[in-house]
């Protein structure tokens, strides 16, 4: 995907004749919508490969099924044209469509519901300007009986709590600002928590698995979070992908390049700042494999032959290059799907203006064996001051299938 800034300008006939200052209003609003709207990542889910931005057809892949990403350009007939700012707003702050019905949550309303009238008008002041595109989408492709909207009833009153953002006056305005856009706009909880069986958040910036990958841990556990990182590396990682210890691939390398990388370096310094105080919870404590172990052997010497040319000897890396995985918290996740995914089929990380490059992890599948794979991966999360717990080639054999559907 790629995405296409609207063209500003004056809007309609009666433009024109409108005063100045009113014209310097719209100008402020709509770009203030922009801002907004790239904050809140919508584009990602909103613009499938090769469309037209926001002209919706995406799959969103659920844990229930898909939802395709509706329309948003301001077509009237296939879009939100015809919506009024008031159900604009109630979409996205109740999840209550134009008629009344229930939203799915894979509209993050959850976490839309704390931005501010006045921002999600503003975003609507924006989204009038796209480029109107006639494309139908019927969103709900669940199957019998989670594609049933009134069962999201029942769904809200145990998992949704409605109400704008309230700043903490016990903390500082750049605390405030990262807590209202990673709580609200920014959404990371839809990823970054696990879920429970019905689809509600749990364990809040833990971690969470989805489209298998594991969306990491963020909160502050030194091992399997952010603990080991400095705000500056944050907002070096937000901004442009890459990191001396870490690279944004997968769904994160989509956030990077669509959502952060272009967001004022004032809101990605607010971020890391709310980031680094989220409280972790009690450390596991985790002791690294025995060397000796048979697979862990067999790990080395794949290392040494498949990876090291890459991630070094002693999974250092290559600053900004290849991601450290010495000391990773991807690596040490309890779950280690994403680990899983990118050796067997590989994976690009972000291009960002300020680090173009996007270096990529070529796939795997092709030349080892379900064992050989689950050796080099137990190897990787107990070397180095590492540790995790092993993975088995049944783990590898059900990544592999789940890959090819």
């Amino acid at each position: 995907m790629t995405m296409r800034r609207a063209v500003f300008g004056l809007i309609g006939a009666a433009a024109f004749a409108a005063p100045a200052f009113a014209q310097d209003l719209a100008y402020e609003t709509i770009e203030k919508g922009r801002a907004l709207v790239i904050a809140g990542d919508c584009v990602a889910c909103h613009t499938p490969p090769g469309a037209k931005p926001f002209s919706g057809g995406r799959a969103v892949e659920t844990p229930f099924g898909d939802i395709l990403a509706p329309n948003l350009t301001p077509d009237r007939a296939t879009g939100i044209g015809a919506w009024s700012d008031e159900e604009f707003v109630r979409a996205l702050q109740q999840g209550v469509g134009r008629d009344g019905e229930h939203l799915f949550p894979a509209l993050p309303y959850t976490a839309y519901t704390k931005v501010t009238r006045g921002d999600l008008v503003a975003m609507r002041a924006y989204l009038n300007t796209v480029e109107p595109v006639h494309n139908p989408v019927e969103p709900n492709q669940l199957p019998f009986p989670f594609n049933m909207r009134f069962l999201q009833f029942f769904w809200k009153a145990l998992f949704f709590t409605p109400g704008e953002y309230q700043p903490n006056p016990q903390q500082p305005a750049d605390w405030n600002r990262g807590a209202y856009l990673v709580e609200g706009l920014g959404h990371c909880a839809s990823c970054h928590s696990a879920k429970n069986i019905l689809g509600g958040d749990k364990a809040a910036m833990e971690g969470g698995t989805l489209q298998n990958w594991f969306a990491p841990n963020l909160t502050a556990d030194r091992r399997v979070g952010l603990g080991a990182w400095s705000e500056d590396e944050l907002i070096e990682y937000l901004k442009t992908g890459h990191t001396a210890r870490s690279a944004a691939s997968g769904p994160m390398a989509e956030v990077v390049e669509f959502q952060t990388s272009k967001m004022p370096d004032a809101d990605l310094k607010a971020m890391a700042v709310y980031l680094k105080d989220i409280a972790a919870a009690p450390a596991v404590k985790a002791t690294p494999l025995a060397a000796d172990r048979a697979d862990m052997q067999a790990g080395a010497a794949l290392y040494a032959d498949n990876c090291s040319a890459c991630h070094v000897g002693k999974g250092e890396g290559v600053a900004r290059l290849f991601p450290a995985l010495a000391g990773s918290a991807v690596v040490q996740s309890d779950d280690a799907a994403t680990l899983l995914r990118m050796v067997l089929q590989g994976s690009r990380s972000a291009a960002t203006d300020a680090a173009p490059t996007a270096p990529a992890m070529p796939a795997f599948d092709w030349k080892l064996t379900d064992a050989q794979i689950a050796a080099v991966v137990t190897y990787a999360r107990n070397s180095w001051g590492n540790a995790a717990s092993a993975v088995g080639a049944g783990d590898v054999k059900t990544m592999r299938n789940a890959l090819k559907n």
